[in-house]
């Protein structure tokens, strides 16, 4: 059985405890798990984890731009960030290459729709342009997520997404782009597998960096 959630909970920080039951769960599942104060430590420990000389593909992501790790990675020459030369690039005829770049970064940084004291990361989309890279594609991932979106279980976190993130997401999407969102792909994480690939190359971690503080959708 679900525990329910009242609706205007949905953009309340949680408790420490819940936090930290989630983050307790999260490294269970084979998760990389830090819990920092704000969004201002996350922008430097985001610094930290990226190594120089590396892809990054940063998602589409309010706590990314409100948090300034967007702009930090898209403007920094010590990566090749990927965002910047896909929109240079023309859609139409070179889209393979597009989907190609995005799949498969050394790093892709993001956040997700809702988190479960359960363990799993929930990811909502309407393009799925993020989803191979998260679902393993990419060689790392790091994901910063407010406390906000710390909910009890999967069925919490489906409302979650439905009543809260989708609203607000359709609205900026409107605004930005002339249509509103939906929730069109979904993606589940329960679990980072030990071994991925059966490769000699040590493949980087999946990070998930949860904030005290509320941020983002």
């Amino acid at each position: 059985m679900t525990t329910p959630i009242p609706a205007t909970s949905y953009a309340d920080p949680v408790p420490a405890q819940r936090l930290e039951r989630a983050a307790t769960a999260l490294t269970a599942h084979g998760f990389a798990v830090e819990i920092l104060d704000d969004a201002a430590a996350a922008r430097t420990r985001v610094h930290d984890l990226i190594p120089e000389g590396a892809s990054v593909f940063t998602s589409a992501s309010e706590t990314l731009r409100l948090s300034g790790i967007d702009e930090d990675i898209n403007t920094d020459e010590r990566y090749r960030a990927l965002k910047p030369r896909v929109l240079a690039m023309d859609r139409a005829t070179r889209a393979d290459e597009i989907r190609r770049l995005l799949a498969g970064p050394d790093i892709v940084v993001g956040s997700v729709a809702a988190v479960t004291e359960t363990g799993s990361l929930v990811v909502a989309s309407a393009s799925g342009s993020q989803l191979p890279a998260y679902a393993g594609g990419a060689g790392g991932a790091i994901w910063i997520v407010g406390a906000q979106k710390v909910v009890p279980d999967l069925g919490a976190a489906l409302r979650r997404v439905e009543e809260h993130a989708l609203p607000l997401e359709s609205a900026r999407a409107q605004a930005v782009y002339g249509r509103p969102s939906a929730i069109n792909r979904l993606l589940i994480l329960n679990a980072e597998p030990e071994t991925v690939f059966d490769s000699s190359e040590p493949r980087a971690g999946r990070t998930v960096l949860l904030l005290r503080e509320a941020i983002g959708f």
